[in-house]
Order: C-alpha cells, then structure tokens, then sequence
C-alpha cells in the first residue's frame, strides 16, 4: 500500500489497488479525534475524489482495540474551551462528515472494538459497516453534556429507527456488536479474526462492479433520505441515463454473452 497523506501520522491516507483507506491512527487515546484529524481528514477525501483508480474507501481506526472513541476530550480545553472554538470545531467535524456521507463512491467502515460518540456518526456516514465481534457501540453526549445536532441524530435514525436512536442516547450505554446487527447499526457482526478478510471481500466485490452504475445507486439512496421537495431526481435520471450511454453498459453486455468478467473502465 502506498501512504498519500499524513498530518502528524494521526490521521493518515492510504491507497492499495482500487481501495482507498482513511485511517484514524491515535491508538493512545482509541483513535480520539482532535481538530487537526478532521481537518486532515477533509484534505485526504478531496485527494480520493480525484483519483480515478479509487473505486471504494474504507474508513478505520489503527491499534486493533477502537475503530473511533469520539472527540479527543483530552483537547477540549485548547479546542473547545469557548464559544468560538466550538464554532470552529464543529465546523471542522461538520465538514470532514458531509465530504464522507456525500462521497460519490461506495465507502464501507471497517469497525473493529470501541466505536463511540463521533465514532458512531463517522461510521453512519459510510454506506456499509462491518464490525467485529467484540465491536461496542455508544453515545455518551448526555453523560458529557454535550449538544447533538439534528443531522447526526437524522442520520442514526435513518438507519436503526427513531426509537433505537433515542434509546442509545438516552441511556449512553453500550451496545454489542450482535443488538448493533439486530438493529441494523452494522450490516454483519464477524468473529474477530475473520474482519480483514470480510472487508476484503467486500471491497473486492465492489471494486468489480461499474462505477457509473454504483455511483448512481448511492446518489438514489441519498435523495431516499432528503425531504421530497429537496429531492434533485432530474440529476439523478441524468446518471442513470449515463450509465446506459456508458462503454461499461457496452462492455457488461458483451462479458455477459462471453461468459467472463467484465473490465468497467467508469466511462
């Protein structure tokens, strides 16, 4: 794997074959998140925006014992402390969330032992999550006092319902890894030794299929959770229409009649 990005080696970017990799690396602390991470982590989605040979990112946490564990609160009083740096922090946070919720290309979160707070939110971003075994889940705003905006909390009940979502913040516990599948937090909960090769797998998958058609499908399920008059279906229609005036629709055409695997180029 090739390293394309790093701000103090807590937050780096990674790409290996068609996989792009944003690794939350302050295993210290259980890959907390500090104002520079988020900062960075903006940086490195825009460079795997650009970059064709990206067809799927995964997003993880390094150390084998935290995907994330949330805000670094050992910071919070150099980057929290007033009004205006939690202006700016949430601002960072906010900007470094949209830029992977609208990522273009499928991203999956590799989840892997403590995944908490903004860990939760970053992990609700990506399209696919797929934890181990011994993954737990929570967020504790109400036991740090802490303010949580409508989009988060949208975003949480999107996907396990309203009253799950309540749940979580209302008690601040944590959750298993086996309520986290049953309420469909993660799409799969596998044994622990098994979760790189699942993530493979997936992302290998992934990696095959053509991209016009998964970027489309991703911009469909993004208009599914915007309020009806926000919904833009003529740019949606436009991408599907792309995809059957694409050389991809030509060339998954001809694999199919030749019985091989097609080779989708993204145009």
């Amino acid at each position: 794997m090739l390293d394309i990005a790093a701000t103090d080696d807590t937050l780096i970017g990674r790409k290996g074959g068609a996989v792009g990799h944003v690794i939350f690396n302050n295993p210290a602390r259980h890959n907390a998140v500090s104002l520079d991470m988020w900062q960075a982590m903006s940086a490195v989605m825009d460079g795997f925006l650009d970059d064709a040979g990206i067809r799927v990112l995964v997003v993880s946490g390094a150390g084998g014992k935290a995907f994330v564990s949330g805000a670094d609160i050992s910071k919070f009083e150099s980057e929290r402390a007033t009004k205006e740096a939690v202006t700016a922090y949430a601002a960072a946070s906010a900007a470094a969330y949209d830029k992977l919720y609208n990522f273009p290309k499928p991203t999956v979160a590799r989840i892997q032992g403590y995944c908490i707070g903004g860990g939760v939110n970053l992990a609700l971003c990506c399209d696919l999550r797929i934890c181990n075994r011994s993954a737990r889940f929570a967020i504790p705003a109400a036991r740090l006092g802490l303010g949580y905006g409508y989009t988060g909390l949208k975003r949480l009940s999107d996907i396990v319902g309203v009253s799950r979502a309540m749940e979580m913040f209302y008690t601040a516990r944590q959750f298993s890894a086996d309520e986290a599948c049953e309420m469909g937090l993660v799409n799969a909960s596998v044994p622990d030794g098994e979760l790189d090769e699942v993530v493979d797998d997936i992302t290998a998958r992934i990696g095959e299929n053509a991209p016009l058609t998964l970027a489309a499908i991703k911009r469909a399920a993004r208009e599914i959770t915007r309020d009806a008059e926000d919904r833009d279906l003529g740019a949606l229609e436009d991408m599907v229409q792309a995809c059957f005036d694409s050389q991809d629709y030509i060339e998954g055409r001809r694999a199919f009649m030749e019985k091989r695997k097609p080779d989708f180029k993204g145009r």
